[in-house]
């Protein structure tokens, strides 16, 4: 495989290339049609004593669904890496970039006039520290407010429930009550019955009349 990466690009047939999402953006998933070739395999010791094994050196495509503009890209991974892998890899130098903007505009990341790369380090690290911070409390700042509880209302007592039992007496209760108000008396007092004499033991003696009775 020789040529330009544009060259290489054109020439590729149709079913090399792969809808795939570079990850999340303001709008949504951010998809692009994707194409991974493999150019060698390499020992990646003889490169890095921290790694082993065999890694690839590739040529990620990325086109544009608007326009069909081309983006070339050299990978260096593991061999055996997908291209849906390797294209949400790509797809962090989006954030990458917008934190780096962010950093210069808010922070002043590219405002150090130093002259040795002590001063030039000890710059980077407090801005990016003092980023780090931001971004912490803008995170912690958009999230969703917590639902409102309404209030507790004091409680009503509810009256019981009554049995059948319960129902029953006061039922019984209250028929008594009429029965008594609606009949007489049975044993009339002595203050409604009129005034009587009666007669002496032997039955002969007259009945005095009253102090109020002329005769």
């Amino acid at each position: 495989m020789s040529g330009t990466a544009e060259e290489i690009a054109q020439a590729l047939d149709a079913s090399a290339w792969q809808r795939l999402s570079a990850g999340e953006g303001t709008k949504g998933p951010r998809f692009y049609d994707g194409a991974y070739l493999e150019l060698a395999d390499l020992d990646a010791a003889e490169f890095n004593q921290a790694l082993s094994g065999t890694w690839t050196r590739g040529l990620l495509v990325r086109r544009s669904l608007a326009d069909g503009k081309l983006a070339f890209f050299t990978t260096w991974c593991p061999a055996g890496t997908g291209a849906a892998k390797l294209v949400q890899v790509e797809g962090c130098r989006w954030a990458i970039e917008d934190s780096f903007e962010t950093a210069k505009n808010e922070l002043g990341l590219d405002h150090s006039e130093t002259r040795s790369w002590h001063g030039w380090h000890r710059h980077v690290s407090l801005v990016m520290l003092a980023f780090a911070m931001m971004a912490s409390i803008r995170h912690r700042a958009n999230q969703p407010a917590p639902q409102k509880t309404p209030p507790r209302l004091p409680r009503t007592r509810t009256p019981r429930t009554q049995t059948p039992r319960t129902v029953a007496r006061q039922t019984s209760s209250a028929g008594r009550s009429r029965n008594s108000d609606a009949s007489p008396p049975a044993w009339p007092s002595a203050a409604s019955s009129p005034h009587t004499s009666s007669p002496g033991r032997s039955g002969a003696g007259h009945i005095k009349p009253p102090h109020n009775t002329h005769i």
